[in-house]
């Protein structure tokens, strides 16, 4: 999977605009320049997943969500992985994964 730094980085400014932050003011709390934060915004420079995660942490964001647009303790949490894998499978395996995934949410209690 390699990283799509426009969409990264445009996840990053809707969080940021959401949370109420200037570029400036994200800048001064990273200890960096608003011309770097402004070229990751704009996906133009890499970041690494050190900086992401210390961005994450002042956004109050998790990293799952910047990197693919989802997060764990999102209710579509591998929504559109699961629509991909069902995609492939021939039609006699989609309704033995039907069964399985009715009896996982039906027993909730039963799976730890």
């Amino acid at each position: 999977m390699s990283l799509d730094y426009k969409i990264i980085g445009n996840r990053l400014q809707e969080t940021r605009i959401s949370k109420g932050l200037t570029q400036e003011k994200l800048a001064e709390q990273l200890d960096v320049s608003t011309a770097f934060l402004n070229r990751v915004e704009r996906g133009s420079t890499k970041i690494s997943l050190n900086r992401l995660s210390e961005i994450c942490s002042i956004l109050d964001i998790q990293e799952g969500y910047i990197l693919n647009g989802s997060s764990n303790s999102s209710k579509n949490y591998l929504a559109d992985d699961f629509n991909s894998l069902l995609k492939q499978c021939p039609s006699d395996k989609l309704k033995l994964i039907y069964n399985i995934a009715q009896v996982i949410v039906n027993n909730e209690g039963l799976i730890k």
